[in-house]
């Protein structure tokens, strides 16, 4: 008979059931093997850490801010596991747990190799602690479970690597994209140089400005196919497409033609102009500007080769109304030849006046044709253009026109 005193047996479930009885345990098919595994997560974490600081060189000389970093992905990899383990029904944004905790600079701290062993080596400690971990008879349970995540923990590593590599592509080409601008709109300066040395522009000597018409279609692919002629012909390039044009500004090579011929493969059919050979990217404004006003002009001569040289199109560029054309026909053939002697001016003036007849320019000149044969190969050597060619012949025309507007625009 029960007194009045007596307790009732109570029928609640007691306030701290056994670890195993949990719900989150009991109602797990391994629920003690889960238990197990939470448990030892803290001591796997600090076994990796140790063994990578044994093992891995790089690890060890890394600043201790970055060695930090790395041991919480270290724990939040197997934290993520055990997650794993215990819905292994529900998918798991692996790469999001993982290494959501580091920074993204991490990722430019340390390589794809150097992450893969410290993926290896978390692995590595967690399999050799399974007999220890695993409740008894579910150790192939959890090495099977293991080796799943270990392969899901792979691509997410290779997901994470892959976006910082687009993630920085893309800030390149934009970066790349300003400079080529700066370039191109005469407006390059230290600033510019900083952002291409970024980019692995290492100062070379030679530099010219490739400019023709970009083909339709992806840019990217046509950047990319102006790197690859790049790197087989071993120039070193900066290179965009803005608007119709593809430029390039190409540097290590003293040769601009053969610069624009080794690039010419991605522009698209039209007009190719190399602008003349400057020293550094700083004065690359001024061959960008001359392959710029060579394009313009090129319609003019529609016979110019392909590619053709900027300052082949001098007499097209000047008469298309480049001040700078019209000064270097001016200072590089007309003062030259006028400082020579009033001689080779009236020679050549005659010569072309006479359809580049030597015996023409003789009977006006009163003199023997071999003199004029003479001058008019001293015009050669002091100017560099042949008048007996008919393109050199147009060219020193034009010089000659523009020398004496000047000489009279001066009250010579």
């Amino acid at each position: 008979m029960r007194q009045a005193w007596d307790v009732p047996e109570s029928t609640d479930p007691p306030a701290n059931p056994p670890p195993d009885e949990r719900p989150e345990y009991a109602e797990h098919p391994h629920g003690a093997t889960l238990r197990r595994l939470e448990q030892s997560s803290g001591k796997l974490a600090a076994a990796a850490i140790t063994r990578m600081d044994e093992q891995l060189p790089w690890y060890r000389a890394m600043p201790p801010e970055n060695r930090s970093w790395i041991g919480l992905v270290a724990q939040a990899g197997i934290a993520a596991f055990t997650e794993w383990f215990r819905h292994p029904e529900t998918p798991q944004a692996i790469s999001t747990d993982v290494f959501g905790t580091a920074p993204r600079e991490l990722t430019r701290a340390i390589t794809l190799r150097q992450t893969v062993e410290l993926v290896r080596t978390t692995i590595e400690v967690v399999e050799a602690a399974i007999d220890e971990v695993a409740a008894p008879g579910d150790e192939s349970v959890l090495r099977e479970a293991l080796l799943v995540y270990a392969r899901e923990i792979a691509f997410a590593t290779a997901q994470v690597y892959a976006q910082a590599a687009e993630a920085r592509g893309a800030w390149d080409a934009r970066l790349e994209s300003l400079v080529v601008n700066a370039v191109l709109s005469g407006e390059a300066d230290e600033g510019a140089v900083s952002r291409a040395a970024a980019l692995g522009w290492n100062a070379p000597e030679h530099v010219c400005v490739v400019l023709g018409t970009a083909p339709d279609g992806d840019s990217e692919l046509t950047v990319e196919a102006i790197r690859r002629a790049a790197r087989h012909a071993k120039l070193q390039v900066l290179t965009g497409v803005l608007g119709s044009r593809l430029v390039v500004v190409a540097g290590g090579s003293d040769d601009p033609l053969r610069t624009a011929k080794s690039l010419i493969g991605p522009f698209a059919p039209g007009p190719v102009v190399a602008g003349p050979i400057v020293s550094d990217l700083l004065t690359a404004t001024g061959s960008a500007q001359a392959a710029a006003a060579g394009l313009r002009a090129c319609a003019a001569w529609q016979d110019a080769p392909r590619p053709v040289l900027a300052d082949d199109l001098l007499p097209e560029r000047a008469m298309a109304g480049d001040p700078t054309a019209r000064e270097l026909l001016v200072e590089e053939i007309y003062r030259p030849l006028e400082e020579a002697g009033s001689a080779l001016l009236e020679t050549l003036s005659v010569y072309l006046e006479q359809a580049s007849s030597l015996e023409g320019a003789a009977r006006m000149l009163f003199v023997h044709p071999n003199t004029v044969r003479y001058r008019l190969r001293r015009v050669t050597d002091v100017t560099g253009w042949s008048p007996s060619d008919v393109r050199s012949a147009f060219t020193l025309r034009i010089a000659l026109i523009l020398g004496r507007l000047s000489d009279f625009a001066n009250g010579a």
